[in-house]
């Protein structure tokens, strides 16, 4: 398994996505100074017996309680189990994995006052695999993802359940077997561990970095349909494009026109082709697609940026051993960038079912009314598209803004809220939704390629269909479909799509994470 040492405050996106994809995370060594020093000023703050939140308080509503010092340690105890209140299917692991990690580089900048000890455990649990059971619904995005990083912190006390490589267990089994030891949690730690925006912000990432493979597959099958509707690549010269100045949109041009470079099927009807226009969903992929590219960047922004923040709250400052109560626990940013790539996700699904319509539609593609040699008898792609609608429709839904509401919780004390949690939660699902659709929409620009023969396109989208007929035949007389759309749709999200058309290089959502 390959290791990513996490610089806290300056890990790079290429970093988190690895992590996300299996990568194990282990912290720089440097670190650890800081962090010791963050601890002994915890015990500096107590010795002033000064009132602290979290530390010798009560939380939230609760903290004009003063708390003695012989209950500190019950205190953290009791927040971790108290808050430990989620509900839902478990989060995904590769999800859980992240989100531990971004709490580990987020506490290891030594502002949380927790001790090393704490953060070496998070570091072992990862690398035994042992990972948290972690219930994905109950965070309303501030005051920290409270509810699903109390039950990640509750497995490291022994309480709850984790996942391991021999199955789903008890924590306190999990780490017997693996020789993990629970920890006692010192004072302000069990705070630091539950406040914080790692759950939001691990969903978001993981959400922008499988759009960008969606943005690229979805790039693809663009041109590949373009080629099967007879399209003009006209639309995608650079001068219309520089005149406008979009980055995302001159990228987009540039890899349209380089994926249909050398196309027979383009060459075929470049003179005396009667259509003065394409329809939209051909002509306007730069501006579409590109604005959806720009506004992915923009979200990737602002996630690199809170992926190396300090979340938590009060932040301790050692060196003046002051503990100041504010509110970086605050997801707005967070619901913002998750509310972007909610609306990036949902175009680019949009704009590829108006080209699987176009398609299956004889009156706009020329072509046999859905993609079949034989109408009538057989229906061909006719309810994939209706599929693709359905999708399309789910996500539109789904794509409302979260960062807009707002509920208030404890009492009013926490009086306006993020809602950054479910905001980034529902954008795996989307991103699978938009992916399913490239998936029939790559079936589709396939079949209508074939009634082209024996012109072929372009070398990179002839690479894809051979990929495409390795698992998918033609589709001449009906058979069960679903079968094919399975495999196409793992094409897709396996990123084979993208892989395919290589030496193209595809714009990115970042460069570090090209």
């Amino acid at each position: 398994m390959n290791e990513i040492v996490l610089a806290p405050g300056n890990v790079k996106l290429a970093e988190w996505r690895a992590i996300y994809r299996g990568a194990l995370p282990k912290l720089a060594a440097s670190c650890r100074s800081k962090v010791e020093e963050s601890a002994r000023a915890i015990e500096r703050i107590l010795a002033k017996g000064e009132p602290v939140y979290g530390v010798n308080t009560g939380f939230g509503k609760l903290a004009s309680v003063r708390i003695p010092a012989s209950d500190l340690e019950t205190l953290q105890r009791n927040i971790v189990l108290s808050h430990a209140a989620g509900v839902g299917e478990p989060m995904p692991l590769a999800v859980v994995r992240l989100m531990m990690a971004l709490k580990m580089a987020s506490l290891a900048q030594g502002a949380s006052g927790v001790r090393p000890e704490t953060i070496d455990l998070l570091e072992a649990m990862l690398a035994a695999d042992v990972i948290p059971v972690v219930p994905a619904q109950g965070s309303v995005g501030a005051s920290g993802d409270l509810a699903p990083l109390s039950h990640m912190t509750a497995a490291m006390i022994g309480v709850g359940e984790c996942f391991t490589p021999h199955g789903r267990v008890p924590a306190k089994v999990a780490f017997v077997s693996h020789g993990l030891e629970p920890v006692t949690l010192g004072a302000k730690e069990g705070l630091a561990l539950l406040n914080g925006t790692q759950f939001s912000t691990a969903y978001a990432l993981a959400a922008l970095f499988e759009a960008e493979t969606l943005y690229q597959s979805a790039l693809v099958t663009g041109a590949l349909s373009t080629d099967a509707a007879r399209g003009s690549d006209a639309p995608f010269d650079h001068r219309i494009h520089l005149l406008r100045r979009h980055r995302g949109q001159i990228e987009t041009a540039e890899a349209l026109r380089k994926l249909m470079a050398g196309s027979a099927i383009r060459e075929s009807h470049r003179v005396g082709d009667e259509r003065v226009q394409d329809p939209y969903c051909l002509r306007c992929q730069p501006q579409v697609m590109g604005a959806s590219l720009d506004l992915l960047r923009k979200a990737a922004d602002t996630l690199a940026t809170e992926a190396n923040g300090v979340t938590d709250n009060p932040l301790i400052f050692a060196e003046d051993d002051t503990a100041l109560s504010g509110g970086n626990f605050h997801a707005e940013p967070v619901a913002f960038a998750a509310d972007m790539i909610a609306l990036a996700v949902c175009e680019i699904g949009s704009l590829a079912e108006r080209r699987i319509a176009m398609l299956v539609d004889p009156a706009l593609s020329g072509m046999p009314a859905f993609l079949t040699p034989k109408p009538g008898l057989n229906s061909g792609f006719m309810i994939p598209q209706v599929t693709a609608a359905a999708l399309v429709s789910e996500n539109k839904q789904k794509a409302y803004p979260a960062s807009v509401d707002s509920i208030p919780t404890s009492a009013n004390q926490e009086d306006h809220v993020s809602m950054a949690a479910h905001g980034a939660r529902r954008l795996l699902g989307m991103v699978e939704n938009a992916s399913a659709v490239i998936g029939i929409e790559l079936l589709a620009a396939a079949q209508g390629c074939d009634f082209h023969a024996p012109l072929e396109s372009s070398p990179p989208l002839e690479a894809v269909r051979q990929v495409v007929r390795r698992e998918v035949p033609p589709l001449d007389d009906d058979r069960h479909f679903h079968p094919d759309m399975e495999r196409a749709i793992a094409l897709v999200r396996s990123g084979k799509v993208v892989r395919a058309v290589e030496p193209v290089a595809l714009p990115a959502i970042e460069g570090a994470i090209a």
